[in-house]
């Protein structure tokens, strides 16, 4: 697979949002939104720091 020079580390597929919602407590807006301020990981890591605080 062929990495597409115009995207970027934060941002998310509907696909890689909608995953990262059902694994955590967010909603893939939510995930799409964390992934453009912390990055792909960040996403990830904020999302269960957010399912833990709420």
């Amino acid at each position: 697979m062929t990495k597409n020079p115009a995207r970027k580390d934060g941002d998310l597929s509907e696909k890689e949002a909608i995953k990262l919602a059902e694994t955590t407590d967010v909603s893939p807006r939510q995930a799409k939104e964390l992934a453009a301020e912390h990055g792909k990981e960040g996403a990830s890591k904020e999302a269960k720091n957010f399912k833990a605080e709420g």
